[in-house]
Parts: structure tokens; C-alpha cells; sequence
């Protein structure tokens, strides 16, 4: 299994941007997703999540203004950012919960995929 964002880039503050990341491979299922990022000299930290029943959680520094959604049919998430801010700027990563058949079984597990970069700068 892989996942693979795309979308990132420079932007100026106030701008937007929608990130994407598709996933492929063996897969059964996709149950949560989510997007994360890291700044230099920061921890990774959770910006969007969405159950599969629905429910989304946002850190608070992006609600409002970024929205993670799913196209379950083409196994992509994406995460569409507004009104972008300097302090937005980081390597943002998708995160995903996936179901596997493999050795005749099912398996349940976490995938990252590479990191897409998106600086904010005017």
C-alpha cells in the first residue's frame, strides 16, 4: 500500500491551496484519514481527521479555514486550505487507516504517505 500527496507549493498569505493524496495497492478498505504537518524544529501535529462515519475534527489554528474531505470511489483525500497564513507554512502529510488482505487475512494498519511541502510567503 502507498500513499502519495500532491499539491503543495508557495503561496502567498491569504491565498489557498488543496492538497491531495491518492492511495494504492491492496487494498480492502479506507477507514480514517487524516493530514498532519511539520514545521522545522516542530512536533508533527494533527490539522484534519475524518472518520469514516463522517465525523471531522480540526486543530483549532485551522478551523474555519481548511477543509479535509474524501472520494472514497478513487481512494483520494484532500484538504482544501483558505485564507493561508505564514504560520501555515510546513510539510504537510496524509495520514490513512487502511484494511489489507494479506496471507489470507484481513489486516488493519496506519500509512503515511511522503510529505508534500507548502511554504506561505509573500
Amino acid at each position: 500500500v502507498q500513499l502519495q500527496a500532491s499539491g503543495g507549493g508557495l503561496v502567498q498569505p491569504g491565498g489557498s491551496l488543496t492538497l491531495s493524496c491518492v492511495a494504492s495497492g491492496n487494498i480492502v478498505n479506507i477507514n480514517d484519514v487524516g493530514w498532519y504537518r511539520q514545521a522545522p524544529g516542530n512536533e508533527r501535529e494533527l490539522v484534519a481527521h475524518l472518520a469514516s462515519d463522517g465525523r471531522t475534527n480540526y486543530s483549532d489554528s485551522v478551523k474555519g479555514r481548511f477543509t479535509i474531505s474524501r472520494d472514497n470511489a478513487k481512494k483520494k483525500v484532500f484538504l482544501q486550505m483558505t485564507s493561508l497564513k505564514a504560520e501555515d507554512t510546513a510539510v504537510y502529510y496524509c495520514n490513512a487507516r487502511i484494511m489489507v488482505f494479506y496471507n489470507s487475512r484481513y489486516l488493519t494498519n496506519d500509512y503515511w504517505g511522503q510529505g508534500t511541502l507548502v511554504t506561505v510567503s509573500s
